[in-house]
Formats: structure tokens, C-alpha cells, sequence
């Protein structure tokens, strides 16, 4: 079977979103448009992601618009939840905000005697943010692991537990964090304790919340709050602070075009997990929702929830990969 996971990952990420010299703000003309097919209806179940819930809602509601006989649930109570799910036949597809873990694929493979398709869906910038009348300029990744953690592996000096050791002066400089996270069922948990946190551990000081939103929420009503989120979830009760990949490097907002051109430090793909015996075609009702979501159509539900779309190239070469055409 096709390794997904290996051909698109984040390190080709930039070169990925880059197509015909323009950078992806917008949906990629060269997308083919979403024809319906005959004969379609059942039921289909989603089963993962809190980030990608919304997503998995407006394309389920626009896959309803070619097939109302079709019943879609979808259930978002996080990443971890997927694999599950996708493994034990309980759900059609496992949307996550991060990539299987080996042990996922093992238990999957050890069930069905082949791995899991992957599926690169969108991309989405993992957000740092605070309130919104928080004057902090910019953020670096070392920085940001001395606020969440307290093993600093990305190789900042010390702890940081107030906002005047960042700089900030007058009332906030004697004020503390007030720190809000995802829990660790959350894909996006995993992504920023990885990648923000190189690894390390977050404090125990952190407010674990069931759901981006509440995450946002926490920062909008607490004016020390700092958390994280997908980039989709931003409020104007919060600012999204640019980020810089290493002490005295230059700060990127969270953009597309930032995205695109591997600036942004925590930037990544959005999977939606299938099974899908390497043997057989997918069923016709699963085949069509898949082929919807790299439609033109499929998209544009992509950056109508605030992410960012895929080129034509990398929708092409995954409906080709399933035998789709």
C-alpha cells in the first residue's frame, strides 16, 4: 500500500503547498470539480479529531447537498480516538490532527494484516495564542517550551512563569501565566508537546480542556492567558502571537503564505485515516465522500473553516493511489 505518511511528510510540507509559483491562500483552480454519482446512499460515521470536528461537519453537510439520503455522524472528542475506531470498524473514517503512532499502526495491521491508509486532507498552523489586549510581540519555540514545560528541551536558559521576563513591562510584568492546553487524548496535544516542546513534558500547572474552543475561551476571559489551538479556532477575544523557530531568528505570523513557505514553525498536515484493503476498491459511498474532499468543492469547505487547501498535484496523486477516478 501507498506510504502516505512517507511522501507527504512535514518536512516536504513546503514544497507541497507550492504550486504553478503561487503560494495557496485560495483553491487551486486545477482541482476537479465534484460530479454526482448514481446510486448512492447509507450511512457513514467519522470518529476523531476536536480540530478537524467542525471540517468533518461542513463537509458532511455539503457531501448531503449531492446525497441527502446519506446519514453522516461524526463524534470529535479527539485524535486518539480515531485509530480505535478506524481499527475495530466502528467508524468509516478517524480524522486526526497528527500522524498514527507506530503502535497504532501495529494494532491496526495485526487486525486487518495491512496499515492504514492515510489521507493529507489540509493543512492547518498551530496557533499560539493570548488575550487579545496582551501587547506581546512575537514568540520564539524556545521561549514558548519555557512557558509550557519544565524539562526545556528546545534549549532555552530558564523557566519562564511571568510576562515581564519576556519583555513586557509596567502591570504585566510581575504577572504569571495562566496556561491553557488540550488534553492528552488531543492529536494536537501530541503535535505541540513534539514539536513546541521538542518532546519534553508540559507543567502541571497547564489547564487541560476538552476542546480548541475552550482553549480559546480560557485565554479570551483570563487577560494572562496563553494557549494553543488550530489556527481555525481564533476569536477576536484572542491575539495569534508570531512565532520564531529559534532564538534571534525573524517571527512569522500564522498565514497561508507563511505556511507555504516553511516559515511558519508549526505548521501541519490534517489526516482523515481509512481502511482500505490494498486488494479491493473502497465501497462506493466511502469512495465518493473521499473523492468529494479533493474535489474543488471539498476545498473550498477547507478554507471556509479557516485552513489551508491542498494543490491539484497532491489530491491527484492520492485519488490515484485509492484507484479513484
Amino acid at each position: 500500500m501507498f506510504n502516505f505518511k512517507k511522501v507527504f511528510s512535514a518536512t516536504a510540507l513546503a514544497g507541497s503547498l507550492a504550486f504553478s509559483g503561487q503560494v495557496l491562500a485560495d483553491v487551486d483552480p486545477n482541482l476537479p470539480e465534484y460530479e454526482r454519482a448514481s446510486g448512492i446512499s447509507g450511512n457513514l460515521s467519522s470518529i476523531g479529531s476536536d480540530t478537524l470536528n467542525n471540517l468533518m461537519t461542513l463537509w458532511a453537510e455539503e457531501f448531503n447537498r449531492f446525497y441527502p439520503n446519506v446519514n453522516v455522524q461524526i463524534q470529535g472528542a479527539g485524535s486518539g480516538t480515531a485509530p480505535p475506531a478506524v481499527t475495530e470498524g466502528t467508524a468509516n473514517f478517524g480524522p486526526m490532527s497528527r500522524g498514527m503512532r507506530d503502535s497504532e499502526i501495529q494494532a491496526f495491521e495485526d487486525r486487518h494484516g495491512y496499515p492504514p491508509t492515510e489521507l493529507p486532507v489540509a493543512v492547518d498552523m498551530l496557533a499560539v495564542y493570548v488575550n487579545r489586549d496582551n501587547p506581546i510581540e512575537s514568540l520564539t519555540i524556545p521561549q514558548v517550551d519555557a512557558i509550557f514545560s519544565d524539562t526545556r528541551r528546545c534549549g532555552h536558559s530558564g523557566d519562564i512563569n511571568r510576562w515581564g521576563q519576556l519583555g513586557l513591562t509596567g502591570a504585566w510584568s510581575n504577572r504569571d501565566f495562566a496556561l491553557y492546553s488540550r488534553n492528552a487524548v488531543s492529536g494536537t496535544y501530541g503535535y505541540f508537546r513534539d514539536n513546541a516542546l521538542c518532546g519534553g513534558d508540559f507543567k502541571s500547572s497547564i489547564n487541560e480542556q476538552p476542546g480548541s474552543s475552550s482553549v480559546v475561551q480560557g485565554v479570551t476571559e483570563s487577560i494572562n492567558g496563553i494557549g494553543y489551538s488550530g489556527i481555525g479556532y481564533r476569536t477576536s477575544g484572542v491575539r495569534v502571537v508570531p512565532l520564531a523557530a529559534s532564538e534571534g531568528g525573524a517571527a512569522y505570523e500564522a498565514t497561508a503564505e507563511n505556511a507555504a513557505a516553511g516559515d511558519y514553525p508549526l505548521a501541519r498536515y490534517l489526516y482523515v485515516y481509512i481502511n482500505k484493503n490494498p486488494n479491493e476498491p473502497l465501497d462506493p459511498l466511502q469512495r465518493e465522500f473521499v473523492k468529494m474532499l479533493y474535489s474543488k468543492v471539498g476545498q473550498e469547505v477547507v478554507v471556509r473553516d479557516g485552513f489551508v487547501p491542498l494543490p491539484s498535484s497532491l489530491a491527484s496523486n492520492v485519488l490515484q493511489e485509492l484507484g479513484i477516478e
